[in-house]
């Protein structure tokens, strides 16, 4: 276990201090989070590497420079209620949960909701629920967010989803175009969601984020 310690200091001081990452509580909750427990078994050994970590058919936990990032660019503060969208096995989650006062975790793949649940319970993580539905249409029941999060890429974000942004709220996102992938984060003022530019990140496309085609004959 202590191999694994000394690995996520190794991550924090050579992924996530040199991307510009220097808010105390990031730094604090990746430290004390183990990554390891978030990941399948079989993948355990990578999950500390500087890469995305698959953890099902198109599915990965985002590098740790990638999800540093868009922590430190959403600034989520100790009294915000966060909605994490495509949480997988829960690692988001977890780190999500030391910074936020809540998080609603939104999961589609039922045997990855229902591992993520058992692993947060397991590791004392109570202050995060994981429900089991459909990544784009968020979790309207607990809304509104001040800060929504997307575990993967997107072409779109869908205006309901939005709709669920408190005013004032902010929302992360990594936007793929073409073979490119830029993370965005989205400030929601009069009831309009404006998305800044924040850094370039790769993550794979989740369904349902996917831009409508124009069909043309």
């Amino acid at each position: 276990m202590s191999d694994f310690s000394t690995r996520r200091v190794m991550m924090v001081d050579t992924q996530v201090r040199p991307s510009d990452v220097t808010k105390f509580p990031i730094i604090e909750a990746m430290l004390a989070i183990p990554r390891e427990v978030y990941v399948p078994d079989a993948m355990r050994e990578a999950a500390y590497m500087g890469e995305n970590v698959e953890i099902a058919q198109g599915r990965v936990v985002l590098e740790a420079r990638t999800f540093a990032k868009m922590l430190d660019a959403l600034d989520i503060q100790p009294g915000e209620l966060v909605l994490d969208l495509g949480c997988g096995l829960g690692y988001s989650t977890a780190v999500i949960a030391r910074l936020a006062d809540a998080v609603v975790a939104v999961e589609e793949n039922e045997a990855l909701a229902s591992e993520a649940q058992r692993t947060l319970s397991a590791e004392g993580v109570d202050n995060a629920a994981v429900v089991v539905g459909t990544l784009c249409e968020g979790d309207a029941k607990h809304a509104p967010y001040d800060v929504i999060t997307i575990q993967g890429g997107v072409e779109a974000v869908p205006a309901g989803l939005l709709a669920q942004l408190r005013e004032g709220g902010r929302i992360g996102a990594i936007f793929i175009e073409g073979a490119l992938g830029i993370a965005r984060v989205g400030y929601k003022i009069d009831g309009a969601v404006t998305w800044r530019y924040a850094f370039n990140a790769a993550a794979p496309l989740l369904s349902g984020f996917a831009a409508k085609r124009a069909f043309t004959l």
